[in-house]
């Protein structure tokens, strides 16, 4: 009796199936996940905006007012050589670092406010890091 050998595999058409279908889970996850993602990145602006202020009024508590728009937030992780130089600035900062824009940019500081009701404004210029635009290209500011 002879011994049929046999090939243990996937054939051309098994794999293509499995291809095919994964093309078409891709087609319907992909957007749903994608539109979450600009979601995620104007919580992150919020979620920033929120520990800046908290890191400005603690600022102006110790120091009596806020950092000046020439000053920046860069005042809360390094002590202003501008004036108005705070006398009460503590050693370690008021935040460790600058948080960035979920593009990668620093964001905008303007004392007194321009925009908003508040004493001050805080802003993200978007996507493309220019002034107005519409969707991930839209600014963001602490205003809104």
């Amino acid at each position: 009796m002879k011994k049929r050998a046999f090939n243990s595999g996937f054939t051309l058409i098994e794999i293509l199936v499995v291809v095919v279908i994964i093309g078409i889970l891709v087609a319907i996850v992909a957007p749903n996940v994608l539109d979450k993602a600009g979601d995620a990145r104007v919580q992150k602006v919020g979620a920033d905006f929120s520990a800046i202020e908290t890191a400005l009024k603690i600022y102006k508590l110790d120091n009596y007012s806020y950092p000046s728009t020439e000053q920046g937030i860069e005042a809360l992780v390094d002590k202003p050589v501008i004036d108005p130089i705070p006398q009460n600035w503590k050693s370690s900062g008021y935040l460790d670092e600058l948080p960035i824009d979920p593009w990668g940019r620093t964001y905008l500081y303007l004392y007194p406010a321009e925009y908003g009701t508040k004493e001050l404004d805080l802003l993200s210029l978007g996507a493309d890091g220019v002034q107005g635009g519409e969707n991930e290209n839209a600014d963001i500011g602490n205003w809104e």
